[in-house]
């Protein structure tokens, strides 16, 4: 599996996270931006999905873990995963993604404090 599809869950995963909260951080970063307007509460239309949303993140994070952390005998020789040092920045990619979409997931329960 070469690099890009490899990174392709975390992308996903990224994705999701931000489709998990636009209905909550969406509003307020376009406020923040100085953007308004009646049209802004048409984001909470994506409320309903969340669950979805937050499912296909953990499944996709899931995914990227265990091909990021499986061991480097099931690596073939030369791909990144048998590298060390790309193996490193992967797995700094890797958790630096997974607190964002945290971050992104969770917004609709520390929101309410900034907003």
């Amino acid at each position: 599996m070469d690099q890009k599809e490899s990174n392709l869950p975390m992308i996903g995963g990224i994705i999701a996270a931000i489709g998990a909260g636009v209905c909550c951080v969406g509003p307020l970063l376009l406020l923040l931006l100085g953007v308004s307007g009646s049209w802004i509460g048409n984001l909470t239309a994506f409320e309903p999905y969340r669950p979805l949303f937050i499912a296909f993140v953990v499944l996709l994070f899931g995914y990227s873990g265990w091909k990021i952390y499986r061991p480097v005998e099931e690596c073939e020789p030369g791909t990144a995963c048998a590298i060390p040092k790309k193996q490193q920045q992967r797995k700094a990619i890797f958790w630096l993604s997974a607190i964002v979409a945290t971050i992104l997931v969770t917004s609709n329960y520390w929101i309410l404090l900034f907003a």
